[in-house]
């Protein structure tokens, strides 16, 4: 059996996040676990290029644009969407999944889903540093990970080693 090596290296990769600046603290919490784990991973700071939008429904059309641009190895989404007391919550939510799905199979780059669905801010302060971790940079490792194998992809996969 032979395998693609799975690699979280960031070194001389460009990637671009898309943050939502609705519910911002939550946001920028989890831009600063992307911030940080691309820079554990090699990632030079010039090289990680951030595109602030309204809010979690916006996130999908700039992703596409960035995306489509052909500079970027990966996009990273980033944002919440907090739960209400009206199905606005449903919609922002299936619209903003669907449609980052849709960036990635239209573009073929790799886009990270980091917008965080939840039912109130004390979940989201949990997923953006507090006990849950940060998935911002869970999400960036991901789309780090997803870039590299993408890359790899031309070439012959390495002999497993059992």
């Amino acid at each position: 059996m032979k395998t693609y090596p799975a690699r979280v290296e960031a070194t001389g990769m460009r990637l671009a996040v898309v943050v939502s600046r609705f519910n911002h603290l939550v946001s920028a919490l989890l831009l600063e676990g992307c911030q940080t784990a691309f820079a554990e991973r090699g990632g030079a700071e010039d090289d990680l290029h951030v595109a602030w939008v309204p809010g979690a429904f916006e996130i999908p059309l700039v992703a596409r644009d960035l995306a489509a641009s052909g500079r970027y190895a990966a996009v990273v989404t980033l944002g919440s969407v907090i739960r209400g007391g009206t199905p606005h919550f449903d919609y922002v939510c299936e619209g903003v999944t669907q449609g980052v799905g849709q960036v990635m199979r239209d573009t073929g780059v790799p886009v990270a889903f980091g917008v965080l669905t939840v039912d109130d801010v004390e979940q989201a302060m949990e997923r953006a540093g507090g006990r849950e971790g940060n998935k911002g940079a869970e999400v960036t490792l991901a789309a780090i990970e997803m870039a590299n194998l993408r890359a790899l992809l031309g070439a012959d996969p390495q002999p497993s080693k059992v």
